[in-house]
């Protein structure tokens, strides 16, 4: 079974405007547009069963549409550099559906994700790149802004034995409610949450 995980997609404006990072980083592998993406919760390998399990589940989640922004750049591993990522805009609708699909995986027994949920789409993989050069990258990028995006659906990607980076296959599809619906009820609770 291929190594499965949970995640929000890119959309076509939004990835462009990343591919614009590319470059200037000596050590560093790009991933290729089509695969970036936001990882909610990374599931690995598990047998047939289970995954029918986790889609059955998945399929039930009902939340609302919800806007996002990419901004800003950043680093995971300060001593020693091994990916450079874009920032997502911290959204509550984002880390409620986050919240519910970790929920659901420690349910039907998956170990919980020791990892804080950090939302970011990884630009490059490093390889041995030194630290005055990441900084020097980040420092020329910190303003990165893209317009805001719909988010209408999550997927269920799959990646087959690699380094990381792809290339990524959609398992299946979990559509969001259209925003105006959900939020008639709370519009009053919360005015001007999608103005940007």
């Amino acid at each position: 079974m291929p190594r499965l995980f949970t995640a929000l997609e890119i959309p076509r404006n939004a990835a462009m405007s990343l591919s614009l990072l590319r470059g200037g980083l000596p050590g560093a592998r790009w991933i290729d547009v089509e695969n970036y993406h936001i990882t909610l919760r990374f599931i690995g390998d598990v047998d047939g069963r289970t995954a029918d399990e986790i889609v059955e589940r998945l399929d039930r989640i009902e939340r609302p549409e919800f806007q996002l922004q990419l901004t800003g750049t950043g680093a995971f591993g300060s001593k020693k550099p091994h990916s450079v990522w874009a920032g997502v805009s911290n959204e509550p609708e984002m880390f409620a559906l986050q919240a519910e699909i970790e929920r659901i995986c420690q349910r039907l027994g998956l170990s919980s994700d020791p990892r804080k949920f950090t939302p970011h789409v990884t630009l490059a993989r490093l390889r041995s790149s030194r630290v005055e050069d990441v900084v020097n990258y980040l420092s020329g990028r910190g303003d990165f802004l893209t317009s805001p995006f719909t988010v209408s659906r999550f997927v269920l990607l799959s990646s087959r034995d690699s380094v990381g980076g792809g290339p990524y296959l959609t398992e299946e599809v979990f559509p969001l409610h259209e925003a105006r619906s959900s939020s008639l009820a709370s519009k009053d609770k919360h005015p001007a949450s999608s103005i940007w």
